[in-house]
């Protein structure tokens, strides 16, 4: 790999799974702090709090998200919250595109 290029790596989850915060946090690499301002920012939504937090398999996707927004643009997390709102938009007008228009 040259100086000035960049690895990603993906990562199918699937939106099924159910992971704790603390799974979710080594998931992502990070402190369960961040990830608790995410769920008070609104990017992440908890399906379950009692007894404890749990989160679908897409909070992982998003997560590393708002990382990638944070590290690599110097977005902030109302930034993120914008970007994934838009991003979840295009989704959507994309599948009800298909939907009209089958190949």
């Amino acid at each position: 790999m040259t100086r000035d290029s960049k690895e990603y790596r993906v990562y199918i989850v699937e939106d099924e799974l159910e992971v704790s915060l603390a799974e979710l946090s080594l998931a992502c690499g990070v402190h369960a702090e961040w990830l608790i301002s995410l769920v008070e920012e609104g990017i992440l939504e908890p399906l379950e709090t009692e007894p404890q937090w749990r989160f679908s398999g897409s909070s992982i996707q998003r997560a590393r998200v708002v990382q990638r927004l944070q590290q690599e643009l110097g977005v902030n997390l109302a930034g993120a919250a914008l970007a994934l709102d838009l991003l979840d938009e295009i989704e959507t007008l994309r599948e009800r595109l298909t939907a009209l228009n089958p190949v």
